[in-house]
C-alpha cells in the first residue's frame, strides 16, 4: 500500500493549501453525518439539550470523522489517481504527501477524542474510536478490496452518527438511537450501488470488487430495489416504536415513495437513472431526518397528537 501511495503522489509539484487538507476530511460527507448526529441529540430528550454539549459533541464527532476520511484519502491514493472522479484529490495528485497526511489525520483524531472525553462522555468517545477503526482501517484497508459486500458491512461504521448524537446526550445506548442507526445502515447500499453502476468502468479499472463488477448490473439493480424497499420499511420504525408521530409517518412514506420511483427506474434501465438515484438518496436522508426533527418538536409542543401505532385508532 505504501508504495502505491508514494507512486500516486510522486508526480505532484504543487504545495498543499488549507483547502487540500479540508478536502481530505470529506466535508460534505461530514456535514451530512453531523446533521444525523444533531437529530440524534435532539430526539434523545423531550427538551433541548444543553448548547455546550451539542457544540462539543458535534465538534468531536466532526474531528474524528474527518480524521478517518483523511486516512481513507491516503490509503486510496493509488486507486484515486486512476479514477476520473477522484484523480484530483490532494494525496492522489501529490499536493499532500502521505506523511503530512498521516500527521494531519492523527492530530484531528486525537483532538476529537480529547473533546469527546473531556466535554461529552467516554461512551461517545469510544464509539467514535470504534467507528474510526472500522472505516479508516477495516473498511478502507481490507473490506473495500476484499468483498462485493464491502458497502453493506462497511456501512455499519458510517451509520453510527445518530447513535453518537444520542449517546452524547444520554450517556447510554438506547433503542431510539439504534433505530436511527438502522435506517442509515439500510440506506447505504442503494446509495452507493447507484453510484457504482454509474462509475462501473472506474471501479473495474482499479480492481475494486463493487457489486456491478462481481455480480453484474442486473443483479445490482435488483438488489438496489430490494434494499430500497427495506429502507422504506425501516424508515417507519420511529413511528412504530412511538418515538415519532403522524407528520413523520406521512413524510417518511412520501420520501420513501419517491425513492422507490427512482429505484424502479434504475431497475428498468432508464437513461440517467443511476446518478438520479444517487443524488436523490442524499436528499432523501437529509429530508427524512429533518422531518423527524420537525415531528419531534411538534409532538413536544402538542403532546396530545398521536404518537406511534398504539395511539392511532
Amino acid at each position: 500500500m505504501t508504495n502505491g501511495v508514494q507512486t500516486a503522489a510522486a508526480g505532484g509539484a504543487a504545495s498543499a493549501s488549507w483547502r487540500d487538507y479540508l478536502e481530505m476530511t470529506k466535508p460534505r460527507v461530514v456535514l451530512l453525518m453531523l446533521l444525523c448526529a444533531l437529530v440524534g441529540m435532539m430526539l434523545a430528550r423531550p427538551d433541548l439539550p444543553p448548547a455546550d454539549l451539542v457544540l462539543f459533541g458535534l465538534l468531536g464527532i466532526a474531528l474524528v470523522a474527518g480524521s478517518a476520511a483523511a486516512v481513507n484519502h491516503i490509503a486510496d491514493a493509488a486507486i484515486d489517481a486512476r479514477m476520473a472522479r477522484t484523480r484530483n484529490r490532494p494525496v492522489a495528485k501529490g499536493r499532500v504527501k502521505p506523511f503530512a497526511g498521516y500527521v494531519f489525520a492523527a492530530l484531528l483524531g486525537m483532538a476529537g477524542m480529547i473533546v469527546l472525553l473531556r466535554w461529552v462522555n467516554p461512551l461517545t468517545a469510544w464509539l467514535n474510536l470504534a467507528s474510526w477503526i472500522g472505516y479508516g482501517l477495516i473498511y478502507t484497508l481490507y473490506l473495500k478490496r476484499a468483498t462485493p459486500q464491502n458497502i453493506v458491512i462497511g456501512g455499519l461504521f458510517g451509520a453510527a452518527p445518530p447513535l453518537f448524537g444520542w449517546t452524547a446526550v444520554t450517556g447510554s445506548i438506547e433503542p431510539g438511537g439504534l433505530v436511527l442507526l438502522l435506517i442509515i445502515f439500510v440506506w447505504t447500499p442503494p446509495h452507493f450501488w447507484a453510484l457504482a453502476l454509474e462509475r462501473r468502468a472506474d471501479y473495474e479499472q482499479v480492481d475494486v470488487p463493487m457489486l456491478p463488477i462481481t455480480h453484474g448490473d442486473d443483479y445490482t439493480r435488483r438488489h438496489t430495489l430490494y434494499y430500497t424497499i427495506g429502507l422504506c420499511l425501516a424508515s417507519l420504525l420511529p413511528f412504530a416504536v412511538g418515538t415519532s408521530g403522524l407528520l413523520y409517518l406521512f413524510g417518511a412514506a412520501l420520501l420513501g415513495g419517491v425513492f422507490l420511483h427512482y429505484a424502479l427506474a434504475l431497475k428498468r434501465r432508464k437513461q440517467g437513472a443511476a446518478m438520479a438515484t444517487f443524488r436523490y438518496s442524499i436528499i432523501y436522508l437529509m429530508a427524512l431526518f429533518l422531518v423527524l426533527l420537525a415531528d419531534h418538536y411538534l409532538l413536544t409542543a402538542l403532546p396530545a397528537l398521536p404518537r406511534g401505532l398504539d395511539n392511532v385508532s
